[in-house]
């Protein structure tokens, strides 16, 4: 490389030096340098003109000339310099040769003064002698300063024309002139003939040492190109010798050629003990599927390039799992020429994804037990909870002592407790898992706002306090979002501000500004409570945390409420922060952004005020439900409408009773024996003949429970615990316009828990529902909002 190096700056100091600058440079520091030599033949001519015609004019020569020497000479020894500062070329090459016309003249001028002062034609050959030394003097410097050159040459040529016209005015001798004629053109041509001999050698000798000084670089490239190309073969050399991976390379007919090192470290093989044989032959034994590696290899030598994993056998015979690139080298022709291989040990690889792959089943299958295990629970404690709530609710219906009533309301409200905390957890389960589906649907802002202070109202009425509502600016008549979510976080605020304030009261204020179509939300709940404490500010929204330990043992809860609450804001692409600390009482600021919408809010309002009024169509009702307990608070809630309701303690009895009685709507616990309630429904929707309205009743409180009745054909959703007005609600929607049907939320609870709702497929996704074709039936009573 250095020697690329120097050989170029050889090349680029040439190239410099024969530029226009360059030149111009040589031609001035060559003048300059020979000035003193080129005075000698000036000095010489001028003594002889003193000393054979007059002192004076040998003296006049002299100054001429030195005059004309010295102006010339004193501007080329500026030339460096004014280069060197920036001059442009072009003004100097004009400088130098205005000084050289000037010093041309000087010297024509002594030749007048020596021709003219000689008696006859005695100085004819003097001046044309001289005249012939200046014009070659000129001449061999052409090439660095070509104008300069040439000017001097067309005076020097001009004065000697003169001359001899001077001669012809004297009207010597006709053979004298000719002599003179002759000897002048000869002079003449041999001048420029020797000029020309000169100037051509130079010229060839710059050509050659030009191509002499690119053939080295050439040279010194080739020779660096040569060494890069030995170190970069014996680094290849070296890389497939000592790689770790095994390098095999292979001829068009699948044999060996050559093996690195890597192949006997990997497989235990020498070199000589493969070479010449094919990789089928060496490392594979009667067990291995043969075809798909010469599959492999077929596609790799029509050139294609290969990557593939296979196994093969080791020299001891141990099984090892290899990952092969085949690379073809192909000819001039296309034609493969040679095969080169590539093989990595991926056993440990192998080992440890087959690792990972027990590993992920394994969680897997922890997490389907932990989701049964949660089913489970849900279920089996949702249905004694279900008779608790369910008969507390008939007996706050029946005159009672005010003992009796409070023990009532004991009994209510500690179920209702234990409820709250059972939802925490299985919604704390569900935002573990990433289950948690928010809807995006059109509801009122202000009905939603309304029903959650509602519900907690009662509650705050029981510890004297006010609960008021502030709306700082206009809310949109209707949003898009998840009204059940919204519900459930407002429910979980208002519940909290309640739980911890002794006096006083609590506030919810909102604030809307609407912007392009969406609208910036901000709902503050301002309470007047024993607030949190400084320190424990920043822990507040942990999961299981509460102030202090004093705090649990007063008023209970898991420590849930608020970190669920405020995951589910950032799911609906809000948060939730808390504003205030202890001594001030708490204030918690939900923000959200709503887009509004025209679209009409899910229609219920059929559904709440049948409910509500206590009025039902009469019907045939299938009740089908394994607990004796669930049945009796069914049969009581509905003890004072006109229905005439069968009963099936199985899933089996349920299809039964539906071929017997063809009941108008179905009430199908999920967990039966004989047949579940999703077995039981799609035997049902097999039924030829009208088909049932069929309403879900579960203690498993998750959405995938939801989706599984609603794909298995069921209309409506009810959870438990159940409640009489949310089981009316359900009934209400099954005698109205099923169009309209849309899911009522539980007031109690979040969307999931405790709640009458129907499928939670939006109304623009909605398909009618018949029974199959197969089945002879073209249409069913049952026409229900489901994307099947």
């Amino acid at each position: 490389m250095s020697e690329t190096r120097a050989e170029n700056q050889s090349l680029a100091t040439f190239e410099s030096k024969n530029s226009p600058e360059g030149l111009l440079r040589r031609y001035a520091r060559g003048r300059v340098r020979y000035f003193a030599a080129r005075q000698i033949a000036t000095i010489g001519g001028s003594l002889a003109l003193g000393i054979l015609v007059a002192p004076i004019y040998g003296v006049i020569v002299v100054l001429l000339a030195v005059v004309g020497e010295g102006v010339d000479c004193m501007v080329l020894y500026r030339i460096p310099a004014l280069l060197d500062r920036g001059v442009p070329l072009h003004r100097l090459m004009r400088l130098t040769t205005l000084t050289a016309g000037l010093q041309a003249l000087t010297i024509a001028a002594t030749v007048v003064i020596a021709q003219a002062t000689a008696v006859g034609g005695e100085a004819s050959l003097f001046s044309f002698a001289f005249l012939a030394a200046a014009v070659l003097n000129a001449g061999v410097v052409r090439r660095y300063n070509k104008a300069a050159a040439n000017l001097r040459i067309w005076i020097y040529t001009a004065t000697a024309i003169v001359g001899f016209a001077a001669e012809l005015l004297r009207e010597e001798s006709v053979e004298g002139l000719l002599y003179n004629a002759f000897g002048l053109s000869m002079l003449a041509f041999n001048s420029y003939a020797f000029l020309r001999h000169t100037n051509g050698l130079e010229r060839r000798r710059v050509a050659d040492e030009r191509q002499l000084l690119l053939g080295q670089v050439e040279l010194a490239q080739s020779n660096a190109e040569l060494v890069r190309s030995r170190d970069e073969v014996r680094q290849l050399a070296l890389i497939a010798r000592h790689a770790n991976d095994a390098i095999l390379l292979l001829d068009p007919q699948m044999r060996i050629l050559w093996v690195n090192d890597g192949l006997s470290r990997m497989k235990g093989f020498t070199f000589d003990q493969v070479v010449g044989r094919s990789p089928v032959e060496v490392f594979t034994d009667s067990d291995s599927d043969c075809a798909q590696v010469e599959v492999v290899m077929a596609r790799a030598f029509a050139g294609e390039a290969v990557r593939t994993e296979y196994p093969n056998y080791t020299k001891d015979g141990r099984k090892i799992w290899i990952e092969a690139a085949f690379s073809p080298v192909m000819d001039e022709d296309g034609q493969l020429a040679e095969m080169i291989v590539t093989e990595r040990d991926i056993t440990e690889a192998k080992q440890r994804a087959g690792e990972l792959a027990d590993a992920k089943e394994r969680a897997e299958a922890g997490a389907r037990a932990k989701a049964a295990f949660l089913a489970t629970m849900s279920h089996e404690i949702r249905t004694p909870m279900n008779g608790v709530i369910g008969m507390t609710d008939i007996l706050t219906d029946s005159p009672l002592t005010e003992d009796q009533e409070g023990c009532v309301m004991t009994i209510r409200n500690s179920a209702e407790a234990l409820l709250k905390i059972i939802n925490d957890i299985l919604e704390y389960s569900k935002l573990e898992a990433d289950k948690v589906a928010i809807l995006e649907e059109p509801f009122s802002l202000r009905t939603c706002l309304r029903e959650a202070s509602d519900i907690l109202r009662p509650q705050a009425r029981e510890k004297g306090l006010y609960l008021d509502i502030c709306h700082e600016a206009p809310l949109p008549d209707l949003v898009l979002g998840d009204s059940g979510r919204l519900r459930q976080i407002l429910i979980n605020l208002l519940g909290n501000a309640v739980k911890f304030t002794e006096t006083g009261g609590v506030t919810l204020t909102t604030r809307a500004r609407t912007r392009g179509g969406i609208t910036d939300l901000s709902v503050r709940v301002q309470d007047t409570g024993i607030g949190v404490p400084a320190d424990r500010a920043h822990e507040i929204f942990d999961q299981f945390e509460q102030a202090d330990t004093d705090t649990t043992r007063r008023h209970g809860g898991t420590g849930l409420g608020l970190s669920i609450s405020r995951q589910i804001a950032e799911r609906m692409g809000g948060g939730l922060s808390l504003c205030t600390v202890q001594d001030r009482g708490a204030c918690f600021e939900l923000s959200l952004k709503l887009a509004v919408t025209e679209a009409q809010a899910s229609p219920t309002a059929v559904a709440k005020s049948v409910a509500e009024s206590g009025t039902l169509a009469p019907l045939r009702l299938l009740l089908a439900e394994d607990n004796r307990t669930n049945r009796l608070l069914v049969k009581r809630f509905l003890a004072d409408f006109p229905m005439d309701i069968i009963e099936a303690v199985n899933g089996g009895e349920a299809v039964e009773q539906v071929v017997r009685n063809a009941p108008d709507v179905i009430l199908m616990d999920m967990s039966m024996p004989v047949l579940d309630g999703i077995a039981a429904t799609r035997s049902i929707r097999a039924l030829d003949g009208a088909q049932p309205w069929i309403i879900a009743l579960t203690a498993n409180a998750f959405a995938s429970d939801r989706a599984a009745c609603m794909d298995a054909g069921m209309d409506d959703f009810l959870c438990k615990p159940l409640r009489k007005s949310a089981l009316l609600a359900a009934l209400a929607r099954a005698q109205s316009d099923p169009a309209q049907q849309a899911v009522e939320e539980n007031p109690l609870g979040p969307q999931s828990f405790d709640s009458v709702s129907g499928s939670s497929t939006p109304a623009h996704e909605a398909t009618l529902w018949t029974s199959p074709h197969e089945s002879g039936t073209t249409s069913g009573r049952s026409i229900r909002l489901s994307a099947r």
